[in-house]
């Protein structure tokens, strides 16, 4: 087995993950969009959204900025490739795997969990359930506003009427898709009025789903531990351990020992498509060139502790935890210059009057703020403030506080 320096193992991760590309001012074509969501798998949708929202920020970080209605068009125009599923979790997903949806859709139709089966229960549920299939036939797009119910007492978090539940239910269970998402306005149609024809819609053993996942993982990670691939298709290590080692077995997944960022030697495995490139790495002919910010919900972080191990960084989504017991704000975005995880700034965009705003903006220890940096920060922040039309930038907390200064200074 051949040990590879650590610089390898960090160059593979960035350019198996389309991260390790110069930056440009070209505009993405819908091409490349979709080929960077097929690189990945699946990319997560997440609510929060201080900045743009997190899958359209994932693309951003790969292919510089572009107008988010072009990724829109391919999940929900009549030319589709891409639609709203489960997978890591909730995820933009390419429309060639749909089919691996299906198992769960059937479980969850014929053997419903707890929650569901009380739901189910209840009579004023199936009525609503029977009132969305009867308007679904029409084959125009619906939504939860279509379908008034009673007053009721608000919650506090996934706050879902009958109606939103009942949708979100045939949705679950595939007799529903995802038309159109328009901030939090999410319009429904049947599915079978919306897939395409060229979509495979046979369905795959639960055991051939799960080996197709954990390969894709395989290869969307390029180098890592075997419990990463399991993270990253957000499948439990019983289930998915024996479908690395079978992949072992195959050979197509191979080995290659990585002194760690913390010191220690660990043996990672290494997909086959990607073995001549780790020796292109260790020859130094795969340099990462990037520069650029992160979403917290970003795939490079998908294999739990692969930060820490590769990168001695520690990143952490701050946004569920009290305001006192954050340590670097609300909504962090990690800083990847070249191979290096550098920094992090939590951002805040006032959509009104076009106003971003750094309410803290970290370096690492150690790193300082030296000209190179500065400049390739300050190119891509110029790029991050186009894709989101602001005009304005404050930095209001800065850590060191000449990155910030220099960096106004550059911009």
């Amino acid at each position: 087995m051949n040990t590879y320096p650590l610089s390898a193992a960090r160059a593979l991760a960035l350019h198996v993950q389309g991260l390790d590309l110069p930056n440009s001012r070209r505009r993405p074509t819908p091409e490349e969009i979709l080929a960077g969501v097929l690189q990945l798998g699946c990319v997560q949708v997440d609510t929060l959204q201080m900045v743009a929202r997190s899958h359209y920020l994932v693309l951003w970080s790969r292919l510089n900025a572009y107008d988010p209605p072009v990724f829109d068009d391919l999940m929900f125009s009549d030319s589709r490739q891409l639609f709203e599923g489960w997978q890591h979790a909730a995820c933009v997903i390419p429309l060639k795997d749909y089919r691996y949806q299906m198992p769960d859709m059937r479980k969850l139709r014929e053997h419903p969990n707890a929650w569901w089966l009380d739901w189910l229960s209840k009579v004023e549920h199936q009525q609503m359930l029977a009132r969305i299939r009867e308007r679904a036939q029409s084959g125009d797009p619906m939504q939860a506003a279509d379908f008034p119910e009673p007053k009721r007492k608000h919650g506090s978090w996934w706050d879902w009427g009958i109606a939103k539940t009942g949708l979100e239910y045939l949705r679950a269970i595939g007799e529903l898709i995802l038309d159109s998402r328009v901030n939090f306005v999410i319009r429904y149609r049947q599915a079978s009025q919306v897939l395409p024809d060229w979509v495979n819609t046979e369905e795959p053993s639960v055991e051939e789903r799960d080996r197709y996942w954990i390969e894709q993982a395989s290869r969307a990670l390029g180098i890592f531990l075997p419990a990463h691939a399991c993270e990253y298709a957000y499948m439990k290590k019983e289930r998915g351990l024996p479908h690395v080692q079978a992949l072992q077995k195959a050979s197509t997944l191979g080995e290659a020992q990585i002194p760690c960022a913390d010191k220690k030697t660990r043996t990672l495995l290494v997909h086959r498509t990607y073995l001549s490139a780790l020796e292109q790495a260790a020859d130094g002919m795969l340099p990462a060139s990037r520069t650029t910010f992160l979403s917290p919900f970003d795939n490079l972080f998908w294999g739990m502790g692969r930060d820490r191990l590769f990168w001695n960084f520690r990143h952490v989504l701050e946004a569920y935890k009290p305001t006192a017991q954050r340590q670097w704000g609300y909504f962090c975005l990690p800083i990847l210059h070249r191979d290096r995880l550098v920094g992090r700034f939590d951002p805040k965009l006032e959509r009104s009057t076009g106003h971003l705003w750094f309410k803290s903006l970290w370096l690492e220890p150690g790193i300082r703020p030296t000209e190179t940096l500065v400049k390739g920060t300050a190119r891509v922040l110029l790029d991050f403030l186009r894709f989101h039309r602001a005009k304005h930038l404050t930095i209001e907390n800065s850590n060191p506080p000449e990155f910030g200064r220099k960096l106004m200074k550059a911009l």
